[in-house]
């Protein structure tokens, strides 16, 4: 990916960050010192920041090593602001396995929250969600609210999230893998007007965006699948 700067490689494979997430760090700071707080705040806002990322790039390779068990190389492993993607060399072809591959992610961030869990509650000092603020409460504890976020909004039965790939799977045991493709990008296109109208609503243009990543992103991928379907070489295979 142009504008990405190589962190270094892990079990083979490239791990890199674009530089618009320098974006996000600085945005960090700044809510931090907008709220009133100090150099200290803003150091542990940026910390947060990248023990979250730290947990993405494992999201990302619980997809990635899932997948080289299928014989199916990763590119490479890219941070954005928005989140993190690892770029498969193609997508498994049984739905079997791509639902393996889809739901590893999540399962990462599933075990991840436990261990996070485990230790509040060894330590006994657990509270519940509503006592979790950005600027506020325990390390650990935003780590494990945040990862238990990361596993709900990854299983949104929506492309280009982990959910929508998963319910293609499921619906691919069933049908052609083209028509669940339609079906899996239907389902995400409506979820996506649902989150944008919601956003308008709440007067939330954060709901807006995802809304429209959504979107777009579910139509991508029907055409992506589309295009394969009437020329199979497209895909490079």
């Amino acid at each position: 990916m142009r504008g990405a700067w190589q962190l270094g490689r892990i079990a083979g494979i490239v791990v890199q960050v674009h530089w618009t997430f320098l974006l996000l760090i600085g945005w960090v700071v700044w809510m931090h010192t907008r709220a009133g707080g100090g150099a200290g705040d803003a150091l542990r806002g940026v910390a947060l920041t990248l023990a979250v990322f730290a947990c993405v790039v494992l999201h990302e390779f619980g997809h990635a090593l899932t997948a080289r068990r299928y014989g199916i190389g990763t590119h490479d492993i890219t941070l954005l602001p928005i989140g993190g993607m690892a770029r498969l060399a193609r997508m498994p072809e049984d739905p079997r396995q791509e639902l393996l591959v889809a739901a590893a992610g999540p399962a990462v961030n599933v075990v991840l929250a436990g261990m996070f869990a485990g230790v509040l509650a060894l330590t006994g000092s657990r509270v519940p969600v509503t006592g979790v603020t950005l600027f506020g409460s325990q390390f650990l504890e935003q780590l494990m609210w945040i990862n238990v976020v990361l596993v709900v909004f990854n299983l949104l039965p929506a492309f280009p999230m982990d959910g929508g790939r998963i319910l293609r799977g499921l619906l691919a045991l069933r049908l052609p893998y083209l028509k669940a493709t339609r079906w899996a990008a239907t389902t995400g296109q409506t979820i996506a007007v649902a989150l944008g109208f919601s956003g308008i609503m709440l007067a939330s243009p954060f709901m807006v965006l995802i809304a429209l990543f959504v979107f777009s992103g579910a139509r991508a991928e029907a055409r992506t699948v589309e295009l394969r379907s009437r020329w199979p070489m497209a895909d490079g295979r």
